[in-house]
């Protein structure tokens, strides 16, 4: 019986391009093994530059290894696996070499590509980020030092069902000789758990669109926002399909949370990963007024998501992540259900924009008004659809 192995891969560059690593590893099927493993700190490079690294030096591992095998590469870069499964074309130069040493490796029959979640690829993406924090410190990647393998082993072992499943797709793979496939048709992956989006009522300084972080006073809703407040509980009532209640924790989304959960009989848990972005120096200033003070910073900030407005507040990219985490705490804590998120402009639009796998630039293309409601169900294949944006119909 011809041997199966997997290969794992990312790569991630802390600039795109800046400081770039690759990580890879090899893994047995059936036992989840890690048999080989690979890291690389690349120097400058891009995002897709360190991801096709990373690919190649996992399918050189796994040649090393049985160069007999059916390798079954599973990436969470769309652009690759699409690319290298002959779906994309490759137009970028530096992509074409790279992709061409990839598919050297191996025969291409030998080779199916699968696009998983990140947080499927948490072993590569480990092993990318050791790469990337070796190379800041002026050195490369050793495997001796490396704790990919631990921490990964440390998060709930895959089932024998899942595993199984993982080889019937495996073989579905084999079977359609490279067919394409036909329609929308999916397994049943049961519910998805459901973020119904709220964004905070109004606030005094809501109406006068200053910029009210984390960072600031803290205010709490107007009469207007508890008014917004109190139509947003009646209409939620109404739908009746809210299982739990989940808040940022300042104080006019705990008011607007406690509303809606008053009225529907439910607690509110607080999340602090959902808190308003901190806008440092900015707070309680209009944009007119940012611009007036600090016109540099302003400008960098709407160029880069890795920008930070003045005098140390927080940039797109670092609320990014940490909404993100508090996405998967609550996914993990509310699979299958429906729960109303109580937060902040910045953090649903983050998780629409991530969502849709859209470019940070897609924050400053969205409108979000006070109390509107946005939804976003999340499937457990680790896809997401938006369902709603924006919505203030039960304001009117």
């Amino acid at each position: 019986m011809t041997r199966t192995l997997i290969v794992e891969a990312d790569g991630g560059s802390r600039g795109n391009p800046g400081p770039a690593g690759y990580g890879a590893v090899v893994l047995d099927p059936e036992s989840g093994e890690a048999l080989a493993e690979a890291a690389e700190f690349i120097g400058t490079a891009t995002n897709n530059v360190a991801e096709y690294k990373g690919l190649v030096a996992g399918l050189r591992a796994a040649h090393a290894i049985a160069p007999q095998a059916r390798i079954r590469v599973r990436m969470d870069s769309k652009l690759v696996v699409e690319q290298m499964s002959g779906r994309w074309k490759i137009k970028h130069p530096d992509m074409k070499p790279l992709a061409a040493e990839a598919g050297s490796v191996f025969p291409s029959g030998q080779v199916t590509y699968e696009w998983i979640p990140r947080a499927r690829n948490k072993h590569a993406d480990r092993l990318a980020n050791e790469a990337m924090d070796a190379g800041k410190a002026g050195r490369q990647w050793e495997p001796g030092h490396s704790t990919a393998a631990l921490a990964t082993a440390a998060a709930p072992a895959r089932s024998a069902a899942a595993r199984a499943a993982d080889e019937a797709v495996a073989t579905a793979e084999d079977s359609a000789a490279g067919a394409p496939a036909v329609g929308w048709g999916s397994p049943d992956l049961g519910p998805p758990a459901t973020f119904v989006l709220l964004r905070h009522g109004e606030t005094p300084l809501t109406p006068e669109k200053r910029f009210s972080g984390s960072g600031g006073t803290d205010p709490a809703l107007s009469a207007a926002g508890r008014r917004q407040a109190e139509a947003t509980a009646a209409a939620l009532a109404a739908r009746g399909t809210i299982q739990a209640v989940v808040s940022s924790p300042l104080r006019r989304c705990r008011e607007t949370a406690g509303a809606v959960a008053e009225r529907l009989g439910l607690e509110v848990r607080i999340e602090e990963g959902l808190r308003e972005t901190d806008f440092g120096a900015w707070e309680g200033l209009t944009f007119a007024e940012v611009r007036e003070r600090h016109p540099e910073d302003l400008d960098a900030w709407l160029g880069s998501a890795k920008a930070a407005p003045t005098g140390g507040g927080e940039s797109f990219a670092t609320v990014a992540r940490r909404v993100a985490v508090a996405r998967d705490k609550l996914l993990a804590r509310y699979a299958g259900r429906t729960v109303l998120v109580v937060t902040h402009v910045t953090p649903v639009k983050t998780l629409v924009r991530l969502a849709l796998g859209a470019p940070p630039e897609s924050l400053f293309r969205m409108e979000l008004s006070a109390a509107s409601l946005s939804v976003v169900a999340y499937y457990a294949d680790g896809n997401a659809s938006l369902r709603l944006l924006n919505d203030t119909s039960h304001l009117r």
